[in-house]
């Protein structure tokens, strides 16, 4: 019986060390804007590192859901207020995904220590690959949701993450995983009793603790030369601004006219809506370039002249091209087909271009496997089922744009796939109405400044209720609005032609990182079978 209990104490000191790990993994995510909080992750993986020598899965999914419970506590939000779902079905729905995402956290623990015990592989080496590697698959099965992966805790340390112009977010989550890696080595080498006494500094890996810091040291460094980098190339576009750097500048007004989601497909309020619009976007005539958000016109654009003129004359009053986000319609052999679209005017208020949402939301904009899920009912209240479209650049006068609509910017590879194509700047037309006054907007935008530091493109965001900002080369905002206010962001932003190594080769490591998984996994079965012959 003692031996029993004495188990029993360990089994939960080790359960709720990883239910540390989670909750502490988490503080960066509900408080995105606080470098205190974002320096937590360099630690915060820890005890769920040493935690789970035992028992991995379990502790693994322990901290899965310890970290993505309080991180996408606001998805109820959006299902009860706006998909109408009773509270306990919301909170069912609810825990399903938080349980199905923790899944990974779980299978990276539990991969990991298996290719640890089985192939006599070092922590530090093994923990980190493993945990991109499924991280990655995260970001791509059933069509993918990165919300939430763990280097987004940086976006309030930029120094930290300006290495993502070299390899994705995959390199600053490496060196953060090995420094937790690191700290578990050194933690458990000094400590490997109940007893001070059992203190022994000749446990401690100091290979690995070593490469992790030289590691930190150089991602730093990194940071520090690109943001000294940018700056002097701020200080160049100001001084040559008269002459060709105007040819290369654009005068942006984003509008953000806070239109109340309950009401913003109620057709009565369609004229008032379209008037808010055009009377905001009246005082800035001076603009090369208006924007507006998703969906920021409630009638398809196409379809309906009486409205759809006065966003034409608006543009032809002002002389500015406009770009704004419309429903739109298409007719198919088997029938109608809807589109999440955004258009460009020019000048004339002529449709220089329109491109189209092709990553969708699932249960927001479609329902996934229609034909056996048909009784479930989309979470959003909008115009019908939707359907990709097609990605097309928007041609302005000075160069070319890629245009990002609302849940596309968490996903690299579309921005990255516009940059190849030859974008020079981008947008992101987004309604984050749906989630309230919670942190998911500001997670959303922190996920936007990534985009933008991966390809070294300057980023507009345009948001219904915010946070609508400018967001430059290198992460730092500008100008941000608040959330749930009708608010204005003007600024001039550049277009960029060079095309850095992330654009060029993508998730090279991300690939890597997945690749060597399976073959330790492969490798540790090899081994299993082999011991028992």
């Amino acid at each position: 019986m003692p031996m029993m209990s004495l188990q029993l104490l360990k089994t939960s000191k080790s359960d709720i060390a990883a239910a540390f790990a989670g909750l502490l993994s988490a503080l960066p995510f509900i408080w995105p804007y606080s470098a205190w909080m974002a320096a937590l992750a360099w630690i915060s993986l820890v005890p769920l590192v040493l935690a789970s020598i035992d028992r991995p899965w379990r502790r693994g999914l322990i901290a899965g859901v310890c970290f993505f419970a309080p991180v996408l506590y606001w998805l109820n939000h959006v299902m009860i207020d706006y998909g109408g779902l009773h509270p306990l079905a919301s909170l069912g729905l609810y825990l399903l995904l938080v349980i199905y995402l923790a899944m990974f956290w779980g299978a990276s623990c539990w991969c990991s220590m298996r290719i640890i015990n089985r192939c006599a592989l070092p922590l530090s080496l093994v923990f980190p690959l493993v945990w991109i590697g499924f991280e990655f698959l995260r970001s791509k099965l059933l069509t993918g949701f990165p919300w939430g992966s763990i280097v987004y805790s940086q976006a309030a340390l930029p120094l930290l993450v300006q290495s993502v112009d070299t390899g994705g977010i995959w390199v600053p989550m490496l060196v953060l995983l090995l420094m937790n890696c690191a700290i578990a080595g050194i933690l458990r080498g000094l400590w490997c009793g109940p007893a001070a006494r059992d203190l022994n500094w000749n446990k401690i890996p100091w290979m690995p603790v070593g490469a992790a810091l030289i590691l930190f040291v150089l991602n730093a460094t990194y940071g520090y030369y690109a943001q000294q980098h940018e700056h002097q190339i701020s200080i160049n576009d100001a001084a040559t601004s008269g002459v060709d750097g105007e040819t290369q500048a654009l005068d942006v007004v984003l509008i953000q006219a806070n239109i109340d989601q309950h009401q913003k497909w109620l057709r009565s309020h369609r004229a008032p809506t379209l008037n808010l619009y055009t009377d905001m976007s009246r005082k800035y005539p001076a603009a090369d370039l208006i924007v507006w958000p998703e969906s920021a016109t409630p009638f398809y654009y196409a379809l309906e002249p009486r409205y759809a003129n006065k966003v034409k004359e608006l543009a032809r009053e002002l002389k500015v091209h406009l770009l704004f986000g419309s429903p739109a319609r298409e007719q198919m052999p088997q029938g109608y087909t809807y589109l999440n679209s955004a258009y460009l005017l020019d000048p004339k208020g002529e449709t220089v271009e329109r491109t189209d949402k092709v990553h969708l939301v699932p249960f927001g904009e479609y329902v996934p496997l229609s034909s056996v899920l048909g009784f479930v009912d989309k979470m959003a209240v909008g115009v019908g089922d939707f359907r990709p479209g097609n990605l097309k650049l928007l041609p302005l006068s000075r160069g070319k744009a890629g245009v990002l609509i609302c849940y596309e910017a968490i996903f690299p590879h579309l921005a990255r796939t516009q940059v190849a194509m030859g974008a020079g700047i981008l947008f992101n037309l987004t309604n984050d109405a749906w989630f309230g006054d919670t942190p998911a907007p500001h997670q959303h935008l922190q996920m936007a400044r990534f985009r933008a530091l991966e390809n070294r493109r300057w980023l507009a965001r345009s948001a219904n209720t915010g946070v609508s900002a400018l967001i430059d080369p290198y992460g730092t905002v500008h100008d941000p609005t608040h959330i749930f206010e009708a608010g204005v962001v003007t600024g001039r932003m550049s277009f960029r032609e060079n095309l850095t190594l992330y654009t060029r080769y993508g998730d090279v490591l991300a690939w890597t990182a997945l690749a060597v998984l399976v073959g330790w996994m492969w490798q540790s079965r090899k081994k299993s079978l082999s011991a028992r012959g």
